[in-house]
């Protein structure tokens, strides 16, 4: 019955929570609206098996204060599997919850978005144990979830008193979203046009202060480092001693190709590139592919070949930077090399696939809390979403809005002095919160009933 109870929860959680990734179904309905179900439904009903487990765990609890301690810490765990196990998708996290909230969105300075779920779960469910015939089991119910808040928010908001915005120093940089429907994005007849629309809005009205363009995901729908010509007609919009960076397919020398990104100078040359490490499962590589008779739902018969892994680039006139592509932001503790570490994390990204919904902005909402949690500037480019750049305290300096082309020009944010807490300890502290929660429930469950009103 526990796992019933936490399985049916977590399907209805997902279901509304992941209905826009059907989305990406439709741009090609003719090929892949078969497998719209599947993705409704069947992709909600696998990640509600992390529920059902968690379910099963608080079945063992008793008690109407010991369950909710229960609820938090199963469900906390269910979290962390489900970001791990297997590819991972920590997507729509209960630590999610106080994303959008500047104040208490600086706990994922201390102990991540998982450590916020733990946070998140407890205040929503003690207040459960207000049904208790124990007096201070009562009490507790009431004063521990506004302690939390209240504790919280007061600290989040006396970092952020401190934060300045440096206004007019750090690097100029213009970030392009060009707005581009996916049906039309690799389109051969439309390669000029969408080209020319990204070159034409790296220049226009650009003031002499920008020193870097930025381009999102597979803006170059083309293999630049062996197209000479198309690198020069780039470089024309690269500012003097300036770079474009830009994402772009790139040959792999043993066959197949990476999802990448590309940063040319001002003379056409390669600086530097990035391959994407974490692909998209059945969007960018299908799993088992000799055994399961799928096609990737991406242009072209064959998958991407993963790329190595996050690494800390040197490119002319930049800080030290981590570039990452599309989802592999979501990925809490492995969006920087913790051995050497950057000054900003560029995150190239594609969302037309996913319309108007709220998977965009889900997805920001995950840039803004790498961001926290490293206490390092991300800069976000997309094809069409949401692109904007936050600081490192996650607050927002300046978005182009989702559905919208345009540019946005902005000076670079600095990252902290010192590294965050949860960038050094990593999930350390959510552990052992977990281990707390776990004697916390034991024990009131074995003592708490034996005392009176």
């Amino acid at each position: 019955m526990g796992f019933v109870a936490g399985w049916a929860f977590s399907f209805g959680y997902f279901v509304f929570g992941l209905y826009w990734i059907g989305n990406a179904l439709l741009v090609f309905a003719d090929q892949h609206a078969w497998m719209l179900p599947f993705a409704a439904l069947g992709l909600p009903a696998f990640l509600a098996i992390f529920g059902g487990l968690a379910g099963v765990a608080v079945s063992f609890a008793r008690g109407p204060l010991a369950t909710p301690i229960a609820v938090t810490a199963a469900f906390g765990a269910a979290d962390w599997l489900r970001g791990h196990i297997l590819t991972g998708l920590p997507w729509n996290l209960f630590g999610h919850a106080w994303s959008g909230i500047d104040p208490l969105l600086q706990s994922a300075s201390l102990y991540g978005v998982y450590g916020m779920g733990i946070v998140v779960l407890l205040t929503a469910t003690l207040p459960g144990g207000l049904v208790s015939p124990v007096r201070w089991q009562r009490l507790a119910a009431i004063l521990i979830p506004i302690a939390i808040l209240g504790t919280h928010w007061a600290a989040g908001a006396y970092r952020l008193s401190g934060v300045q915005t440096d206004a007019d120093s750090g690097l100029g940089i213009r970030l392009v979203q060009a707005n581009i429907p996916q049906r039309e994005k690799w389109a051969l007849r439309y390669r000029a046009r969408n080209i020319a629309a990204h070159l034409r809005l790296s220049v226009e009205n650009r003031p002499p202060w920008i020193q870097h363009v930025i381009w999102p995901e597979m803006a170059a729908t083309l293999y630049l480092e062996r197209d000479a010509k198309s690198r020069e007609v780039l470089s024309r919009v690269v500012p003097p001693g300036g770079l474009l960076v830009t994402g772009a397919p790139r040959r792999n020398p043993e066959g197949g190709a990476y999802n990448a990104i590309l940063a040319l100078d001002e003379t056409g040359r390669i600086s530097g590139h990035y391959d994407k490490a974490h692909l998209v499962p059945f969007g960018e590589y299908v799993p088992l592919a000799s055994v399961l008779p799928l096609e990737k739902i991406t242009l072209g018969a064959s998958g991407y070949t993963p790329g190595p892994g996050v690494r800390t680039l040197r490119l002319p006139g930049l800080p030290p930077v981590s570039l990452l592509v599309c989802y592999e932001i979501i990925f809490p503790a492995k969006v920087v090399d913790a051995s050497d570490r950057p000054e900003v994390i560029i995150n190239l990204t594609n969302d037309a696939w996913y319309g108007v919904t709220s998977g965009p902005h889900q997805h920001f909402a995950n840039a803004r809390l790498r961001a926290v949690e490293e206490g390092i500037p991300v800069v976000r480019a997309a094809y069409t979403g949401i692109s904007g750049v936050v600081d490192s305290y996650g607050q927002v300096r300046g978005v182009i809005p989702l559905a919208e082309a345009g540019y946005l020009d902005f000076r670079l944010p600095r990252p902290l002095q010192h590294p965050s807490l949860y960038s050094r300890l990593g999930d350390s502290i959510f552990f052992g919160a977990l281990v707390v929660l776990v004697l916390a429930a034991a024990g009131i469950r074995r003592h708490g009933s034996t005392r009176s009103a």
